[in-house]
């Protein structure tokens, strides 16, 4: 059975449809166009671990974070929020109570498989790039918001929301022509308490960005093929 709904007349719960005059289709072959130099872009995003502490405009920082919460949510939910750190005092204080966290981590709970599985990226429990890096935006998920009056409000996919937006920035600051690192510490609640944060918000990730240092390296790796994580039915 197919429903045919008029979305002239269709209503969403407490909202209203409009005509999507945004889209725009392109010809096939400048579609085909902007797919590969689209892929070949992304190609060259790298994650760096070594970053010049040369400052980043507040303005692009901004517009990446723009383009991120314009990614889709649970009910238009939006349950993200990011803390852009650039503050040299903070990032002290942060960078301290992570390393405290690492050390601890490396020393209880860090299995030898789970540490050798990350040898070859050069991981371990020191990070500087914390102190270097002239931004940090860390990233929290708002496991419920409140609404007018208050209340309690129920998100819905909170992580499923939070990691599409994530991914989106993370694009948006390599299409800038930033570089950029994704860190989660094992363990995240001193950021709720360093950057005076609500319970309702977990920290989700810190995403470290600035310019790459002049003399930064990265491992070699090797991407899967299409073939590998891809299934045309």
């Amino acid at each position: 059975m197919v429903i045919v709904v008029n979305t002239k007349e269709a209503k969403m719960s407490g909202g209203d449809f409009e005509p999507h005059r945004a889209y725009q289709e392109y010809p096939v072959g400048q579609m085909k166009k902007r797919a590969a130099d689209f892929l070949e872009e992304m190609k060259r995003r790298r994650s760096v671990r070594r970053f010049s502490n040369r400052p980043v405009p507040v303005e692009i920082i901004q517009n990446c974070i723009r383009a991120a919460a314009t990614a889709p949510s649970g009910a238009n939910n939006q349950p993200w929020t990011f803390i852009v750190v650039s503050d040299q005092e903070v990032k002290k204080r942060i960078h301290q109570a992570a390393e405290a966290v690492e050390r601890e981590f490396y020393a209880s709970e860090a299995t030898k498989e789970w540490v050798d599985a990350l040898d070859h990226l050069g991981t371990d429990q020191f990070k500087p790039f914390l102190l270097t890096a002239p931004c940090l935006i860390v990233i929290f998920a708002q496991r419920h918001g409140y609404d007018g009056d208050g209340q309690k409000k129920k998100h819905y996919y909170v992580q499923q929301s939070v990691g599409i937006a994530t991914g989106m920035l993370i694009t948006a600051l390599h299409h800038a022509g930033l570089a950029s690192l994704t860190y989660t510490p094992a363990k995240m609640a001193f950021l709720n308490k360093i950057l005076s944060r609500p319970s309702n918000e977990k920290p989700f990730m810190i995403l470290v960005t600035g310019y790459p240092a002049d003399d930064v390296q990265v491992p070699v790796l090797q991407k899967k093929s299409l073939q590998e994580v891809a299934v045309f039915l």
